[in-house]
């Protein structure tokens, strides 16, 4: 496949923001934030029932304008500081590309290797500089037409400015502003407010190390939907082999997040010739989970990500026991942030990495396995539709480290997991005996 770029333009907000708006604080939970673009692409079938290209590409510029009227601080630049955004309303990079070939061949060519999709996301163009992601649009989108007609929509946001949540509400309300040609005035989604809950601060007196990410090569991507039949089976076999040791009704994310995760750990196993400690990273949404006011829908990163700890001579390899680790982890976690103060937790996020993320024999430590699992599901993904029906498929971009993706698909009890794994991994992951049976009764169709 080749991507032939037609145009790249900066698209700026349609109506100039207020000066009492153009100095945007961050938050504490923005500082901590990796400084990199994570970028999705939703693919679009062209069943020619639809709005010509021509027009959607017109109208997602044109809705893009408005949107950014709203959503003022993606149209900024981070300020030298890098703890606030100067909102002069500079724009985000918006791109038009071409692709020879069609939606159909390269969602064949995708089942081998979902990673091809990245082809698709902005990664580089005239205004973003690679060395330096601070001084680059906070928010890059690019759309691909098929030869067929079908579109690619992509888009890349820099993750000190918009975690996951702001990422999907706004793509999510981008597309309906495109659909319903929603008025400016009309256009309220998001609140703006973590930087004064949450000020930044000194962070080099919170925390005791820092650990730089190992970045992963070879990174293959695959995916499959997890369908009614195989979810109700599993958790029946679950169940039943807990043999009453289980006191709640585990939730279809905790048991294939276990299923996942027990398979990535018997993976590394037979890689390494012995069973090793693991550490999975559960980011959790706080937004949900706090009863400070005024959060629900603010924008930025407001979460903490929740460390699950395998250790091999305290953890029996069951199902059962892999969930009531996440459930007690997660539960754990969710206790000391309900109630608490935001100075509360801060505190509780700082002990945790600490702990875990950033401690020696965790974090830093090369014999320990890691990996992270995001569920996005809830995230009203399967409905952001632009005027072109629900997307085809979904593509979360890769980070160069090794992590599980769950999301909602069409059929709400159906859940899609997308895993990236290093090359060897991967082979010994999908030799797994719960993965085989998952993916041949969830997936014999795809």
């Amino acid at each position: 496949m080749e991507i032939e770029i037609l145009c790249t333009k900066l698209i700026k907000p349609c109506l100039p923001t207020p000066p009492h708006l153009q100095h945007y604080k961050l938050s504490f939970f923005d500082q901590i934030s990796e400084k990199e673009h994570v970028p999705f692409v939703l693919f679009y079938a062209n069943n020619n029932n639809f709005i010509n290209n021509s027009t959607i590409n017109e109208r997602i510029e044109q809705s893009l304008s408005k949107i950014l009227t709203h959503v003022y601080p993606a149209a900024g630049r981070y300020d030298k500081d890098e703890c606030s955004i100067l909102c002069l309303d500079q724009g985000v990079s918006y791109t038009k590309a071409k692709v020879n070939c069609k939606l159909y061949n390269f969602l064949e060519k995708s089942r081998k290797d979902l990673s091809l999709a990245a082809l698709f996301c902005p990664h580089v163009n005239k205004y973003i500089d690679k060395t330096n992601l601070m001084v680059s649009p906070i928010v890059t989108a690019q759309v691909t037409e098929f030869e067929c007609g079908g579109l690619a929509v992509s888009l890349s946001a820099s993750h000190p400015a918009m975690d996951g949540f702001s990422d999907f509400k706004f793509i999510f309300e981008l597309a309906r502003v495109c659909k319903m040609e929603t008025p400016i005035e009309n256009i309220k989604f998001l609140s703006f407010n973590l930087g004064n809950i949450f000020p930044t601060s000194d962070i080099s007196r919170l925390f005791k190390s820092t650990f730089d990410r190992v970045i992963e090569k070879d990174i293959i991507v695959k995916r499959f939907i997890v369908r009614e039949a195989a979810m109700s089976r599993l958790r029946k076999k679950c169940i039943d082999e807990a043999r009453g040791a289980l006191a709640f009704q585990p939730s279809r994310i905790e048991i294939i997040t276990a299923i996942l995760w027990r398979a990535f750990i018997g993976a590394s196993t037979i890689i390494n010739g012995y069973v090793r400690p693991s550490l999975m990273d559960f980011p959790l949404n706080l937004r949900s989970k706090s009863s400070l006011p005024q959060v629900k829908n603010s924008m930025g990163n407001f979460r903490i990500d929740v460390p699950i700890k395998f250790i091999p001579t305290e953890t029996k390899m069951e199902l059962h026991h892999f969930i009531i680790l996440i459930r007690n982890a997660v539960d754990k976690v969710v206790a000391s942030c309900t109630k608490a103060s935001p100075d509360e937790i801060v505190s509780t996020l700082v002990d945790i990495y600490n702990e875990s993320f950033e401690a020696p024999e965790w974090g830093g430590n090369d014999e320990v396995d890691k990996v992270l699992c995001s569920s996005l599901c809830n995230f009203p993904l399967q409905d952001i539709d632009f005027g072109l029906g629900k997307p085809t498929l979904v593509f979360f971009g890769v980070k160069d480290m090794q992590m599980f993706w769950l999301h909602d698909t069409d059929i709400h009890s159906e859940v899609g997991v997308q895993i990236d794994l290093k090359e060897r991994y991967m082979q010994s992951f999908q030799c797994d005996d719960d993965i085989k049976d998952l993916t041949f009764i969830s997936n014999a169709n795809l």
